[in-house]
C-alpha cells in the first residue's frame, strides 16, 4: 500500500521484512513488540521521536491502523509507541521581499545599507528552517567543510532537544575543534603513532575522579536524552584530557577509551577509526557502556554551566559549598568566557548554587 498507508506500519514490516507469505510472521511480532517472555507492554516501540506536527499525523494515522491490526488478531499490542518525545524546531533567518514573497536566505547579502537579494532589498525574519520559508542549510555544505560527525554532533549540542533553537553556524567550529582534540590526543598528527601507550599509565587522582564522574553524568544524561550537557561533559574532559597530554606527551589509554566510548553515540565515525587505531578487533558497536568508579562519583564537586548574556560559554567544576565569588572566578578563567569579556564588563552575576552561573556584561 502506497503513500500514507504504507507508512503507518512500517515498524511491524521492518520486525520480518524477508517473509513473503504475511507481513510479519506472528512469532515474530510477538516476540519484538510484546516481548521475548509474553510480556504485557503497552507498545513495543520504546521511544517515538517526532515533532509536534507528526502527533498530529503520522503517530495518530499510526494508532489507528494499529488498532485495527490489534482487533483483527494480526498484532499483539493495543498500541505500537510506548513513549512520545517531542523535539524543538531548528530556526533560521528567513527574508521576504516588501511584497511578502520569501527568498532564498543563502542567497541574501549583506550591504552597509541593508540585505539584498538580486539587487532587492529584503527583511529578516526569524522562523523554522524548513522549504516553505527557503532558510533551509544544506547539509552536505557542513558535511564537505568539516564533515558528518561534527554536523551530527552540534546539532546534538546546539540545545534543549525539546527546546527550539537557533541555527549558529559560528558554533559548529566549537565541536569540529572538540573532534580534532579528541584525535590529537589519541594519534601524533607529526608522526601518526598513538599515543596511549600499551600499558598502563599513571594519571592523576584529579583526571581520574573526571573521567569516572564524567561516565556517571552522561550515563544518566543520555538516558535523559540531554545530548547538549553530555557534550558539555564530554567536552570538559576532553580538555582536562589535553592538558595533561600536554604536560607529560604521552596519553592514559584507559581514559581515552572512555572518552571515544563517550563519544561513539555522538560521532560514530571519528570513534569508531579511533577505536581501531588503538587495537581493537570488535567493533565499537559490541563495547559495553563504561561504568563508573562510584568511589571516584562521590565527590565533593559540581559541575554547572556557564553562560554569558545567556549563552552557553562552558562548564566549571565548583565544589558544592563554593560561593559565588569562587564560582564567578573559575567562570572568567574559561576561555570562552575570557574571550567574551575582553570587550566586555561584568554587569551583574545570576549564580544558582549547584545549579548554574550566568554572567551579565555591558559593553567596555
Amino acid at each position: 500500500m502506497p503513500q500514507w498507508a504504507g507508512s503507518c506500519w512500517y515498524y511491524l514490516r521492518y520486525l520480518d521484512p524477508l517473509n513473503d507469505e504475511a507481513f510479519v510472521d506472528p512469532a515474530v511480532e510477538r516476540f519484538w513488540m510484546a516481548g521475548a517472555g509474553g510480556g504485557d507492554r503497552v507498545g513495543g516501540v520504546d521511544l517515538y521521536v517526532g515533532g509536534v506536527e507528526h502527533a498530529v499525523l503520522h503517530l495518530l494515522y499510526a494508532r489507528f491502523w494499529h488498532k485495527i491490526l490489534f482487533d483483527l488478531g494480526y498484532a499483539s499490542t493495543p498500541e505500537p509507541f510506548q513513549r512520545l518525545y517531542n523535539q524543538g524546531y531548528i530556526l533560521a533567518d528567513a527574508f521576504t521581499t516588501p511584497a511578502g514573497r520569501y527568498v532564498p536566505a543563502a542567497k541574501v547579502v549583506e550591504a552597509e545599507d541593508g540585505l539584498f537579494y538580486q539587487g532587492e532589498r529584503v527583511r529578516r525574519h526569524s522562523g523554522k528552517m524548513g522549504k516553505s520559508l527557503k532558510n533551509s542549510v544544506s547539509p552536505d555544505e557542513i558535511y564537505e567543510s568539516y564533515g558528518a560527525d561534527t554536523l551530527r554532533m552540534y546539532e546534538m549540542a546546539m540545545g534543549p532537544l525539546d527546546a527550539d533553537r537557533p541555527w549558529q553556524p559560528d558554533d559548529i567550529v566549537g565541536v569540529y575543534r572538540f573532534l580534532q582534540r579528541l584525535w590529537r590526543n589519541v594519534v601524533n598528527e607529526q608522526t601518526g603513532e598513538l599515543r596511549p601507550a600499551a600499558g598502563p599509565l599513571p594519571v592523576t587522582d584529579e583526571l581520574y575522579k573526571l573521567a569516572h564522574r564524567t561516565i556517571d553524568d552522561v550515563t544518566r544524561l543520555f538516558g535523559e536524552l540531554r545530548f547538549n550537557v553530555a557534550t558539555a561533559r564530554l567536552t570538559d574532559l576532553n580538555n582536562a584530557l589535553t592538558q595533561f597530554v600536554f604536560r607529560e606527551e604521552a596519553c592514559p589509554r584507559q581514559i581515552a577509551e572512555y572518552l571515544i566510548l563517550m563519544t561513539f553515540p555522538l560521532a560514530p565515525h571519528v570513534a569508531s577509526e579511533l577505536w581501531q587505531r588503538l587495537g581493537h578487533l570488535d567493533r565499537i558497536d559490541d563495547e559495553a557502556f563504561p561504568v563508573a568508579d562510584p568511589n571516584a562519583v562521590k565527590e565533593a564537586f559540581v559541575v554547572i554551566p556557564v553562560t554569558v548574556d545567556g549563552r552557553p560559554r562552558g562548564t566549571i567544576s565548583i565544589v558544592r559549598e563554593a560561593t559565588e565569588a569562587d564560582a564567578v572566578d573559575a567562570g572568567l578563567r574559561l576561555e570562552a568566557v575570557a574571550k567574551v569579556m575582553e570587550a566586555k564588563q561584568l554587569d551583574r552575576v545570576v549564580f544558582v548554587p549547584g545549579k548554574i552561573l550566568n554572567l551579565v556584561t555591558r559593553d567596555a
